[in-house]
């Protein structure tokens, strides 16, 4: 066994877990080897019952005070006790585990490790880990256990067994990095630093194993963008487009007037699909700043030009809704071009149709989501794509569309507040131009930042917001490791509050587990304000446009990064109406109001991407996930830039020495670049 070796050679990997594994990339004892912790428990000393958190996971010990007992019926059992010590009484719950009244039930002292939540103002410890008898629990004691990102069937235990004997493969000679490279930046060896970043001492070792892994990670991302880049720069522009009055003539028409910062960008991209070389750009704005129009400015002067544009979105709902946007525009500005819609829920006579008016260059303007850069779609004559949130699709996804036509321009937009010095480097394939002016008409969204108990208060505002007509947006963070738990969070929330607000509110609800349809079918209900309040994980994070949603309430908010946060008050404030934020936290602690009060006293996204960057630093070891910008393994753009430049520096004088990475030194790291780096950006949709 080699780290070359399928992950079904380790002990104990049958064909049903190895099956487990492939669905989280896991195919080869390397690849589990570089398939990192998303986190780590630190098991600390047992807390008093008396000092107890709500919204952390803590540790006590104790006896069962009194019996323990288990709700009746099939569906959703909770078994319950009251656990004691000397300074208190602690409730806890577990579901659908009714054995545990007899495995308890004997006596003696009792570890339990949990997170705290409060239910009808007590809190309440939901499904703890037990340590029974308690000596178990000091066998972790004082150590650093890793937590691994899992799918359902998978466990943590499973993993981190079979990371045990993978590591036992690990070998220097599996180092990307050139040796100079390595002793240059003062790096562990490899086989070091990987036991370090799976299994560490202390937090020290941790961090220096984690740095070596960030910049690896940085490294092999941007020479990919920069050879990327170097292809692009190639291809000439073999489409002429010439200037429209038509186009003037719009923005005149159009009841509002577009900023300096839209009329900059806008003449930014016609330059581009004007010049020698095609174009690859990439338009960042603050949500709501009004990127959809200057790219619908694209896709006109295209169509006007006799070709054909096309506009890709992550979801389906999104999709229709700028496909009713720009045929709506179309119509109402009488201008002589047809828009199609393009999606996989079609029917196949709907597709068929669809097919045939755009391979004749009877549409010109094209919109919908994967289903563009299928096989079966032939277009007349592409000649610019437009990706809707760049985030969400990978390089692979953005070239096949790209690969429809003949070298069309590629233009894409993103709502993510990243600082341009980060976005330079992290969009390296791409130029960058940036909206960052509001409309003049958007009202700004007002904040607040509560603890909980503001939250029956924060009720009555959402159930006197649901009366004027309005709508709103609970989030619930992920509260356990596994997706199933998520959804039961949310579920759950969703039915509490239901009862909370009365039958006359529908309360619906939105989780990751959810069919893709499914989702959609939720979101296009809330759009049409058949449901007035829905509680949703991230998974709204980028969705459709709802102007009539005006209150948006994040639970635990300060469990979120604050780009993220930034992200998610994006779904409202987006119509006539006033909107609302309240960040609702259980933390006391001064780090979290400082984070918070950034966002409760600006919305302005670039300024909390740089206040982000600074507060977070590289001392922030286990934020390592919070930003939900780019789905980097373990490294994130704002606690490491320092790394994301160090690593720029260094791909530039690599690729100036030696631009096709054919020295010996750079052999793997060439191979791991052609490999793994063409979908090396977020490949997932909604």
């Amino acid at each position: 066994m080699d780290s070359r070796s399928s992950i079904g050679t380790i002990k104990g990997i049958g064909e049903k877990t190895e099956a487990l594994f492939h669905k989280v990339g896991v195919y080869s004892i390397n690849d589990l080897i570089r398939y990192y912790p998303r986190g780590f428990e630190i098991f600390d000393d047992p807390v008093p019952v008396s000092e107890i958190e709500e919204g952390r996971v803590c540790t006590v010990s104790g006896t069962v005070f009194g019996r323990i007992t288990v709700s009746p019926g099939k569906m959703r059992r909770i078994t319950s006790l009251n656990l004691k010590d000397l300074t208190g009484t602690l409730k806890v719950i577990w579901f659908n585990m009714p054995f545990l009244r007899n495995t308890l039930g004997r006596g003696g002292l009792l570890i339990l490790r949990g997170r705290v939540v409060r239910r009808k103002e007590i809190l309440v410890m939901e499904h703890p880990e037990i340590y029974y008898p308690a000596g178990k629990y000091e066998e972790k004691l004082h150590t650093m256990q890793p937590v691994y990102p899992l799918t359902a069937g998978l466990t943590n235990n499973t993993v981190t067994k079979a990371v045990k004997q993978a590591l036992s493969c690990a070998d220097d000679n599996d180092d990307l990095l050139p040796e100079e490279l390595a002793k240059k930046r003062g790096f562990l060896p490899y086989k070091t630093s990987v036991m370090k970043m799976h299994f560490p001492g202390t937090k020290e070792d941790f961090a220096q194993a984690r740095e070596r892994f960030v910049y690896e990670e940085f490294l092999t991302f941007i020479l990919s963008l920069r050879r990327m880049r170097e292809e692009d720069n190639r291809a000439e522009n073999t489409f002429a487009f010439r200037d429209d009055p038509r186009i003037g003539q719009f923005l005149g028409e159009l009841p509002f007037t577009l900023t300096k910062a839209q009329m900059k960008v806008w003449q930014e991209i016609k330059a581009d699909l004007q010049g020698k070389h095609v174009m690859s750009r990439l338009v960042q704005g603050d949500v709501g700043s009004g990127k959809t129009i200057v790219a619908f400015l694209g896709l006109l002067l295209a169509g006007f030009n006799g070709y054909q544009g096309a506009m890709m979105a992550p979801t389906e709902v999104l999709a229709r809704q700028h496909y009713e946007n720009i045929s709506g525009m179309l119509e109402k500005y009488h201008l002589p071009l047809k828009a199609e819609l393009l999606t996989g829920s079609m029917t196949a006579g709907q597709k068929r149709q669809a097919y045939e008016r755009i391979s004749s260059g009877e549409v010109s303007v094209i919109v919908g989501t994967h289903a563009l850069i299928q096989d079966k779609v032939v277009y007349h004559k592409l000649s610019l794509v437009v990706t809707d949130e760049q985030h969400r699709f990978g390089v692979r996804q953005r070239e096949a569309l790209a690969g429809k036509g003949s070298a069309p321009h590629i233009l894409v937009m993103s709502a993510t507040p990243i600082p341009r010095t980060l976005a330079i480097i992290l969009y390296g394939d791409l130029d960058v131009s940036v909206i960052d002016e509001m409309p003049r008409d958007r009202l700004p969204i007002k904040n607040c930042v509560v603890d909980t108990s503001y939250r029956n208060k924060a009720y009555a505002f959402m159930k006197k917001q649901v009366s004027e007509g309005r709508q709103c947006y609970v989030i619930c963070p992920m509260v356990e490791e596994s997706e199933s738990m998520d959804a039961e969070n949310v579920i759950d929330y969703s039915r509490m509050l239901s009862e909370e607000l009365g039958d006359h509110i529908n309360v619906g609800y939105l989780h990751g587990k959810m069919k893709a349809q499914e989702k959609d079918e939720i979101m296009e209900a809330f759009g049409r304000n058949e449901i007035q309040i829905l509680v949703s994980t991230t998974v709204i994070e980028v969705g459709i446009d709802v102007p009539n949603a005006t209150v948006i309430m994040i639970e635990n908010s300060e469990r979120f990064g604050l780009a993220q946060l930034h992200q998610l008050r994006g779904r409202v404030g987006r119509g006539k109406h006033q909107s609302y934020c309240i960040f609702m936290t259980a933390s006391k602690s001064d780090e979290t109001k400082e984070r918070l009060d950034i966002l409760n006293h600006s919305n302005d996204g670039f300024f909390i991407a740089g206040e982000d960057l600074r507060l977070r630093g590289p001392g922030d070891l286990f934020g390592i996930r919070q930003s939900g910008i780019l789905d980097f393994k373990i490294a994130d753009v704002f606690q490491d830039a320092g790394l994301l430049k160090t690593a720029g520096e260094d791909a530039a004088e690599i690729l100036a020495d030696d631009p096709l990475l054919e020295k010996p030194s750079h052999e793997r790291l060439r191979t791991y670049i052609d490999r793994k780096m063409k979908d090396f950006l977020l490949d997932t949709t909604l």
